[in-house]
């Protein structure tokens, strides 16, 4: 998950990656303002870590919902990736 605020208006976008499928990371939900607002919302109640980039969102806003993230994007992704990973870890300890 990843938020930004644009002045008054937020922005999430929501990704999901399943590292068994061998593919990238996907778009799943994304908007803004009020839709942003009920991404957050969601992430909370199901404990979805939240990882605030604003340059990396404005990015991912542009991928087509259900769609992989493109190359380019690769890397800035798996520092997200990275960073779930480590919460996971901490709090399995």
């Amino acid at each position: 998950m990843i938020i930004t605020e644009n002045r008054s208006k937020k922005h999430a976008v929501a990704i999901k990656y399943e590292q068994e499928a061998g593919t990238a990371p996907v778009v799943v939900a994304k908007g803004s303002g009020y839709v942003a607002e009920q991404i957050l919302a969601a992430a909370q109640q199901s404990a979805v870590p939240v990882y605030q980039n604003k340059t990396l969102a404005a990015m991912l806003m542009a991928v087509e919902l259900d769609k992989e993230i493109p190359p380019v994007l690769y890397l800035a992704v798996a520092e997200v990736l990275a960073y779930v990973y480590r919460l996971d870890q901490r709090q399995k300890r």
